[in-house]
């Protein structure tokens, strides 16, 4: 069982993905309300090797060796990426090992200010930075980043990386009513849109239980509202995760297990990461399958969000 590579995962936009998790659950730069993978419990941006170089590239060159390709291999996991001091080197690992599959590096952007971790990325053929808010704050709301750092410092750092940047951005902003969807921030954020020029604008909303009680997914007709608001030809609403199904990676027997796990006693997102062996992420992944299914429902209780079979269905 691998600690620090998983999947391939049913990914609803990189297909069969095999994620490579570069620091421990949950080291992060922010700690965002809407986090499917829970509240950060070590905010910082302080750049360390997390998870030692020779340990990822270990469980990736035994992966490689009893396995098919996948479609991407994507930076991302348990809290920000771009943390660990060696990303770069494992970046140039997996091109010089698979250079014919596509990398992509899932970042929420707070360090793209430091020049050096640009630079450490400029070999990812797919960057997803992600910006929810410019608007002061409805950043501090949403993200609550580390205290350091400001969100015109943030903003500056993924601008100044897509002009460097030779890959294809794809940047993704997740709403979320009464959070970020101010006036004030939809209009910088087409600012901000404009300024960066990626390639797609993804907006995203709610999939799974954050960690704020009561949060709520933008509806469709709110999504669509601020595509029309915006009136830029580059932006899509993210697929449902449903369709996650559709993609060859999704594995029924992995359904199954997280089944019959929580029809013995109701589980959190952790319990089942770990009696499962399988990481947060992939999970996840299957949760909301499961959930938009009416196969199983989430109970908030005192150690957070449980899931339990639904016996209504």
């Amino acid at each position: 069982m691998y600690q620090h590579i998983f999947g391939p995962v049913p990914s609803r936009r990189l297909g069969m993905s095999l994620g490579v998790d570069l620091v421990p659950h949950k080291v992060c730069s922010m700690d965002c309300v809407y986090c499917e993978c829970g509240a950060t419990t070590k905010l910082t941006l302080d750049r360390k090797e997390y998870i030692l170089y020779k340990k990822v590239t270990a469980e990736l060159e035994d992966f490689f060796s009893t396995n098919p390709d996948p479609d991407y291999i994507t930076f991302s996991g348990s809290g920000e990426p771009t943390l660990n001091s060696r990303i770069g080197d494992v970046l140039k690992f997996v091109k010089k090992t698979r250079p014919n599959i596509p990398v992509a590096v899932l970042t929420n952007g707070s360090l793209l200010w430091d020049k050096k971790v640009r630079e450490e990325i400029l070999d990812a053929d797919l960057v997803l930075p992600s910006l929810d808010a410019v608007y002061s704050p409805d950043f501090e709301r949403i993200n609550k980043p580390e205290l350091s750092l400001t969100v015109e410092k943030y903003l500056q750092g993924i601008i100044d990386f897509t002009k460097e940047f030779k890959g294809i951005i794809w940047l993704e902003i997740l709403i979320l009513p009464g959070y970020n969807d101010s006036p004030e921030n939809i209009s910088n954020l087409k600012e901000a849109i404009l300024k960066i020029n990626p390639e797609k604008v993804q907006l995203n909303t709610l999939d799974r239980p954050g960690t704020v009680v009561d949060l709520r997914p933008a509806s469709k007709a709110e999504l669509k509202f601020i595509v029309n608001q915006w009136n830029l030809p580059n932006v899509e609403i993210i697929a449902s995760a449903p369709e996650r199904k559709d993609i060859k990676s999704y594995r029924t027997d992995t359904e199954s297990a997280i089944l019959e796990t929580i029809s013995r006693r109701p589980c959190t997102l952790e319990d089942l990461s770990k009696i499962l062996g399988l990481h947060i992420n992939e999970v996840n992944k299957y949760l909301g399958v499961l959930e938009d299914e009416k196969k199983i429902i989430s109970i908030i209780q005192e150690r957070g969000f449980f899931y339990a079979l639904n016996k209504n269905s």
